[in-house]
């Protein structure tokens, strides 16, 4: 690999590998024979090298120039993590077309609404699945000429005219590079930084999801400012999980990999991931604090059920790591008598916990999204695991900040990237500016024009505020930030979060603003809970009859309660203590359109839908009848009743106040 001692070197050493295509021809020379990316098939892992990397994006390319698609059109690709999606990426890259990844779990509509905006001619699927989707649509959407599909599974019978396999593309492609020897290199090279290289559709939490255009330039920037900064090479390794119309996929699974030459991994299944990573041992990874938090959670059950010797002993090393481990990974000084504990405990605890998660040879994990615990973070670092805040939208392509090495914090998220600025502007909104600034929103004028100034600064729609270090904190989302009816801070992203924090819940909502006090809709976690109440004997045959238990409520209120205990300490949310709440339910779902597919609440979707509730949370009633519509599995329509109880929780007086 090309190794940079600055970023400002980096840049101009490879300034002719202005765009993905071109970086991927240089790949292919020079990390010929490295491991490119890795499927796992049938429990079989699949390696293909750079240089069959490099050869594949080019039949592919080929086979979509024999079909009319050149610079400017639109390329849809519906799947989940697969080899051939990602080449399909290259591909239409290499043609000067421009990639549309979209979520896999989007329903038929969702997906027609991005095919007629973006207005795509060929759409790249993954499955029957999700052919059927688009076929279900495919009348009201003209523009589409070609469907292609990669698993073959189902799709003997239909329209060879229309559908055909992605290795019938790649025949077309050999074919026809035979009579068009130099059209695609010829296209590679009129390629220019400046080059739509992906456009991203945002989650659409206020309204329709936008079409956020990215350049070759905007994103192969950041890739090598963070590459750079990590130290990341070709010998590092990523697992492919993460939704491929996600910024951080395309990012991870396909920016980094093309500057750094490293290797991606795609699991044969999302219900495999865990154990392919495991097989794996991933050097570098993104999670998110759910994810971090159902693996604790998965660990702790566990060592309930294990024998007491074992019970014992993880105890005892745990609270060492609890005390040392994260002084120990910081260098600072810590006690002999620690020192030497917690070397054992590497040995006999931390290791084979770092080995059950996947973790033993990763040396960079970062987390983002939403707010992570301390003790959740300590935990995670405290085990020797290199856990790192980061922060950013897919309109920075994607990063913001990034912790240093030696400033790691629970409670930031970090300093800016270089060459990225951060400020504060009206309200304490986060504003930035730099190379990997979004081109436009997608024939969206007025959404740009309010989204970033004539000089190149972005509203990010976040508040936040600076330490006395230089480290940003993220507070809330600044349209959510309101005020309780005393005139204090009602901040309810910020809240939420706190209440998360704790395994036994999974979704919060709260509500305050203009009000007297606090409350919380609460969707509690169906594993951790339904675990906690197997082991108590209490039973159960659905997520609503165990969400309406009184001993599930007794736990969920003392969450609440701590939750209240720790805002009272802080002098600007003390009076967001949460008074009363009520546990929902159904648990909130995407496919009613109460969650993004991002999982971002939707708070207008809900505030309509339940008003019943938030009524009832604000009087003095203790139940509340509702009849709620769903969306079942198969598209189907229906409701489900609910008579929700409502608790009120003790409230603590505000630490300023008291002393």
């Amino acid at each position: 690999m090309l190794r940079f001692r600055s970023v400002t070197r980096a840049v101009a050493v490879m300034s002719e590998l202005d765009t993905f295509p071109k970086l991927l021809r240089d790949r292919a020379q020079k990390f010929a024979t490295r491991p490119a990316i890795r499927e796992k098939e049938y429990g079989i892992w699949q390696s293909w090298t750079w240089a069959q990397y490099n050869s594949a994006v080019r039949d592919f390319a080929n086979g979509l120039a024999a079909r009319g698609l050149g610079r400017g059109d639109k390329l849809m690709i519906i799947g989940g993590n697969r080899p051939r999606l990602y080449w399909a990426v290259g591909a239409a890259q290499a043609l000067g077309a421009i990639p549309i990844p979209t979520y896999a779990d989007s329903v038929a509509e969702e997906m027609q609404y991005v095919i007629e905006h973006a207005e795509a001619s060929v759409i790249v699927a993954e499955n029957q699945e999700q052919v059927d989707k688009v076929l279900e649509v495919i009348d009201r959407c003209p523009t589409v000429k070609l469907i292609i599909y990669v698993d073959p599974r189902g799709l003997r019978d239909y329209d060879p005219a229309q559908i055909v396999s992605f290795e019938n593309m790649q025949e077309q492609g050999r074919d026809w590079a035979k009579n068009n020897p130099g059209h695609l290199d010829a296209a590679i090279d009129a390629g220019q930084s400046s080059d739509t290289s992906v456009m991203l559709y945002t989650s659409g939490t206020t309204g329709r999801p936008k079409g956020v255009v990215l350049s070759h330039g905007n994103v192969m920037s950041n890739a090598m400012a963070m590459a750079e900064f990590e130290g990341l090479n070709e010998k590092d390794s990523v697992v492919a999980y993460l939704p491929m119309a996600w910024i951080v996929d395309h990012f991870i699974s396909y920016a980094q990999q093309h500057i750094t030459g490293y290797c991606v991994c795609c699991p044969e299944s999302p219900e495999t991931f865990e154990h392919d990573k495991l097989e794996i041992g991933p050097t570098y990874h993104f999670t998110s604090p759910r994810v971090l938090e159902d693996s604790r959670t998965q660990l702790m059950i566990r060592m309930e059920d294990a024998g007491a010797i074992k019970r014992k002993m993880f105890s005892y090393f745990m609270n060492v790591a609890e005390r040392s481990g994260v002084a120990i990974m910081e260098g600072e000084s810590v006690p002999l008598g620690d020192r030497i504990s917690y070397a054992l405990g590497k040995l006999f605890v931390y290791g084979p916990l770092k080995n059950m998660l996947g973790a033993s040879r990763t040396r960079l994990t970062y987390t983002a999204g939403e707010a992570i615990g301390p003790d959740m973070f300590n935990f995670y670092r405290g085990l020797g695991i290199h856990l790192k805040q980061v922060y950013g939208q897919t309109e920075a392509s994607p990063f913001v900040t990034v912790q240093p090495n030696d400033q790691i914090r629970s409670d930031t998220v970090g300093i800016p990237v270089e060459h990225v600025e951060v400020k504060l502007g009206d309200g304490g909104e986060v504003m930035y500016r730099g190379p990997g600034v979004f081109q436009e929103y997608y024939k969206n004028p007025e959404a740009t024009a309010s989204a970033k100034t004539p000089d190149g600064w972005v509203f990010t729609g976040d508040t936040g505020i600076f330490d006395r270090d230089g480290h940003l904190k993220i507070i809330d989302r600044t349209k959510d930030v309101g005020q309780m009816a005393d005139g204090s801070m009602f901040a309810p992203k910020y809240v939420e979060n706190k209440l998360k924090f704790f395994p036994e819940i999974m979704e919060a909502v709260t509500f305050g603003d203009s009000r007297d006090y606090a409350t919380a809709f609460i969707n509690i976690d169906l594993g951790a809970v339904g675990d906690w109440a197997e082991r108590r004997g209490l039973s159960y045959t659905s997520y609503q009859e165990l969400a309406g238990h009184p001993d599930v409520y007794d736990l969920v209120r003392r969450c609440v309660e701590q939750v209240n205990h720790d805002l009272a300490a802080d002098d600007q949310l003390s009076s967001s203590q949460v008074r009363r709440f009520l546990v929902l339910h159904k648990e909130l779902d995407a496919d009613d359109g109460e969650l993004t597919r991002t999982r971002k609440v939707r708070r207008s979707i809900i505030a309509e839908r339940y008003q019943p509730l938030i009524d009832a949370l604000y009087s003095n009633a203790e139940r509340c009848q509702i009849e709620t519509e769903v969306t079942f599995e198969d598209g189907r329509k229906g409701t489900i009743g609910g008579d929700i109880r409502i608790d009120t929780v003790d409230t603590y007086e505000p630490v300023a106040k008291a002393s």
